[in-house]
């Protein structure tokens, strides 16, 4: 006996390969749709796959045909997504839709698109509730996308009910943002010190697992929510660093605390690193849908520093993970020289 039938878009990406194994392991007979239609290996043999390219309504409508009990969007972003999956309201019988913790402002409006900015960064609340106010609507960047999404559903009501979660920092393989990279690559490339900035703050991460769990719960419980979606613990970034030494069997690197800001481009400011932690509230979750993690964050490490390690084996990085170089360039990331030289005005080797 099945648990209905479930239509996931975005398939072939880091969240959705798990979202499907862990819908076809709670008996939804799953459609996988992505640009190219392929299969994960972890699937089970009864998942069917589709190719379906997200902006073409006539294949996207074709995908739904009469109808799904359930759809997932691992992908969608922005008004126009909102409106294909509200033009199609009547042959879905609940939607999950994957939103981000990008979309928060803080009590000053500051959120993720100004943290580049004098005094920009956002200071939440700790934990950081779902009824903290989001950026406004719009085109502008990834969080007002998102922000445009969330409300364009919601607007919908009981026509089309949707759990929406806001994703913490997606961590996991198959990631096009490996943060983790940051230390895997230092122990490979030998380097014994870590430069740190705010390295006992901390970016919430979620595990695709834990992901997934969130969507198998939401789709066996249809509503209309929005909740927060984060692993159990909110891991420091020099706590980070020293797990990823642990899992590669290297000696604990030696942490240098940076005072304040990192004193330039590629000293100390990692993927993690903020001047104000960001941890999420998961009440909601646990409330809403009985919601519990499957990993931990230092339980899943292992798995994801072996696929990180066996995709840059002897490639370049930046041809590996063409989205990580765009958003943290060679000499931010790993901006050795820089790094040294810090190090040598202070009497240190990096």
């Amino acid at each position: 006996m099945t648990s209905g039938s479930a239509v996931v878009i975005g398939a072939s990406g880091q969240i959705g390969r798990s979202a499907v194994r862990a819908l076809a392991r709670d008996g939804w007979e799953v459609r996988a749709a992505s640009r190219r239609g392929g299969r994960d290996d972890s699937w089970p043999e009864e998942v069917r796959p589709v190719a379906v390219d997200r902006e073409d309504d006539a294949a996207l409508a074709g995908l739904i045909g009469d109808g799904c009990d359930v759809l997932l969007d691992c992908v969608a972003y922005g008004a126009a997504h909102a409106q294909q999956l509200t033009a199609w309201a009547d042959r879905i019988g609940s939607a999950v839709v994957i939103s981000s913790g990008s979309v928060y402002a803080d009590g000053q409006g500051r959120g993720f698109a100004t943290m580049g900015e004098p005094d920009g960064a956002p200071a939440y609340p700790l934990p950081l509730p779902e009824s903290q106010p989001t950026v406004p609507p719009g085109d502008e960047d990834y969080c007002t996308r998102k922000a445009a999404l969330e409300q364009a559903l919601l607007a919908q009501g009981e026509r089309l009910p949707v759990t929406l979660l806001r994703a913490g920092a997606i961590h996991g393989p198959y990631s096009p943002l490996p943060r983790e990279l940051y230390f895997v690559k230092r122990v490979l490339d030998g380097r014994r010190v870590r430069v740190l900035a705010y390295g006992d703050s901390s970016f919430h991460p979620v595990h695709v697992d834990n992901l997934a769990e969130l969507v198998r719960l939401a789709a066996r419980r249809p509503g209309t929510r929005v909740l927060n979606a984060g692993d159990p613990q909110a891991p420091t970034v020099a706590g980070i660093s020293a797990a990823v030494d642990a899992v590669m069997g290297a000696p604990r690197s030696e942490v240098v605390a940076v005072d304040g800001a990192p004193p330039s481009s590629g000293v100390g400011d990692t993927p993690w690193s903020g001047p104000h932690p960001i941890v999420y509230d998961m009440t909601a979750a646990e409330r809403e849908l009985g919601y519990r993690a499957v990993t931990t964050y230092e339980e899943s490490l292992p798995e994801t520093v072996r696929w990180l390690t066996d995709r840059v084996k002897g490639r370049n990085w930046w041809e590996v993970f063409p989205v990580l170089a765009n958003v943290y360039p060679d000499e931010r990331l790993f901006g050795y020289a820089a790094e040294d030289r810090w190090l040598a005005e202070r009497g240190r080797q990096g």
